[in-house]
C-alpha cells in the first residue's frame, strides 16, 4: 500500500548542501504530501572507530557525530505512532574515500543501532558540486561568463577536485585565486553557487550518477 505522508529528516555536511537541498527537494517531492528538515553541519569528519561519539557535538562534524544522531533518531523514529512514517536521509560527500569500503562504513553503523532509523545513504561523488556540474545549462545560466572549455572538460561524477574545477569556470582568478582565500570565503562562495545554480536546474536531466541516485531514492521514499 502506498504511504500517503512521509517525513524527510536530512543531514548535509555544509551550510551550501543545505541552501541547494531546500530549492531541491521541492522540485522532486510533493511538499504539499511530504515534508522534510534539513539539518546542515560544519564539516564531514570521520565515523569513529569504536562507533562512539566523543568529539564536541558543539563543533557539529557530521561523520563524529553520526553513531550519537542515527541513535538518536532511532529513539525518535520508534515513538513515532504507526501512521507516521519518517526517514532519516543522510547525504556527504565521498572525496577521496573508497566508496565501497564507506558505504559499508555506513551501513555497518546504523545496523548497530536498536532501534535503528529508517536510513538512506546518498554520497556526492566526489563533491556537491558534482551535482551543478552535472546540469552544465544551469550552470551557463547562472553563469553566462563561465568558462567553456572548463565546462566542457569535467566528466560527470569524476574524481578531479570538483569544486576546484567549478571555480576554475566561474570564479574570478579562478580556484588558483580562491584556494587561497580563508575558508570561511570559500565556503561563502559555494553558498553563493548553491543560491544561483540550484533554482535553475533541471532535476530530470541532471547528467551526475550520484544526483540522480539522491533524486531516485527520494521518489521512490515518497512512494513507499
Amino acid at each position: 500500500m502506498q504511504v500517503e505522508y512521509m517525513h524527510f529528516e536530512i543531514l548535509v555536511e555544509d551550510i551550501s548542501g543545505k541552501i541547494a537541498l531546500e530549492i531541491l527537494v521541492p522540485k522532486i517531492i510533493n511538499t504539499e504530501q511530504h515534508t522534510f528538515n534539513i539539518h546542515h553541519y560544519k564539516g564531514i569528519g570521520r565515523i569513529p572507530k569504536n562507533l562512539t561519539s566523543t568529539s564536541d557535538p558543539k563543533k557539529r562534524i557530521l561523520l563524529d557525530q553520526l553513531p550519537r544522531l542515527v541513535q538518536g533518531y532511532g529513539n525518535t523514529f520508534a515513538n513515532y505512532t504507526p501512521d507516521y512514517h519518517a526517514v532519516l536521509i543522510i547525504i556527504c560527500d565521498l572525496d577521496d574515500r573508497c566508496l565501497s569500503a564507506f558505504r559499508k562504513e555506513l551501513l555497518e553503523l546504523v545496523n548497530s543501532c536498536n532501534p535503528k532509523p529508517k536510513t538512506q545513504f546518498c554520497i556526492a561523488i566526489e563533491e556537491g558540486e558534482a551535482w551543478y556540474l552535472g546540469d552544465l545549462a544551469a550552470v551557463k545560466a547562472a553563469y553566462p561568463s563561465a568558462k567553456q572549455a572548463v565546462l566542457n572538460s569535467y566528466t560527470n561524477d569524476e574524481i578531479c577536485g570538483t569544486w576546484e574545477k567549478l571555480a576554475d569556470a566561474v570564479y574570478s582568478g579562478g580556484c588558483q585565486k580562491l584556494s587561497k582565500l580563508a575558508y570561511q570565503v570559500i565556503g561563502k562562495e559555494k553558498a553563493i553557487w548553491a543560491e544561483r545554480i540550484s533554482p535553475l536546474m533541471d532535476i530530470g536531466n541532471n547528467q551526475s550518477p550520484s544526483f540522480c541516485y539522491f533524486r531516485d531514492q527520494l521518489r521512490r521514499l515518497s512512494r513507499e
